[in-house]
């Protein structure tokens, strides 16, 4: 009886040593990048992407977490403008930094979870090409500024496969209704 449990002990620190070694051999560093081609010019996608009032219209945030509750800052539209959110799942903050029609948005964001913040740099850039406009949804982050060293090289791997998945539907979304006229 002793021997399985001694094995099972033993291969479960192996296992625990494994992941510590590579979650520090591993990069937390991340970049997202997701890109959707919108037969419209820039300046029609601006009008959705630069009015953070705008957003719930087709960002994937509330259709993932029903329980977001955004408060919008003074300013909602342009350099400065800002929101804030709660929900279930964590909270958060979102304010544009860079705001121009030609080529597009950068915006500073921290999830935060109770005294951790986690910053990410965020930008939309627009390239205009023949009668359409290709737009590029970028992130970018440490995943070591908000959790221990070794677990984080293990998570952004897991960063990219989430937030992946919602900058895809939320650029769909954009292109629905820019081209739409909505």
């Amino acid at each position: 009886m002793k021997r399985p449990l001694t094995r099972a002990l033993i291969a479960l620190i192996l296992l625990v040593a494994v992941g510590t070694v590579a979650g520090w051999l591993m990069p937390t560093t991340y970049k997202i990048e997701r890109v959707v081609t919108i037969d419209a010019p820039p300046a029609a996608i601006h009008a959705h992407v630069v009015d953070l009032e705008q957003w719930p219209a087709w960002a994937p945030w509330e259709e993932e977490d029903p329980s977001i509750v955004t408060t919008y800052g003074e300013k909602t539209i342009g350099v400065g403008a800002s929101q804030t959110w709660t929900s279930d799942q964590g909270n958060g903050e979102l304010t544009l930094t860079k705001a121009d029609p030609e080529s597009g948005i950068s915006y500073d964001m921290a999830f935060i979870m109770d005294e951790l913040r986690a910053p990410a740099a965020c930008a939309m850039t627009y390239a205009e090409a023949e009668g359409s406009t290709t737009v590029t949804w970028t992130m970018e982050g440490d995943v070591a500024d908000f959790m221990p060293r070794a677990l984080a090289g293990l998570m952004t791997p897991l960063m990219d496969a989430q937030i992946s998945d919602m900058f895809d539907r939320g650029l769909q979304r954009l292109k629905g209704r820019v081209e739409s006229g909505d």
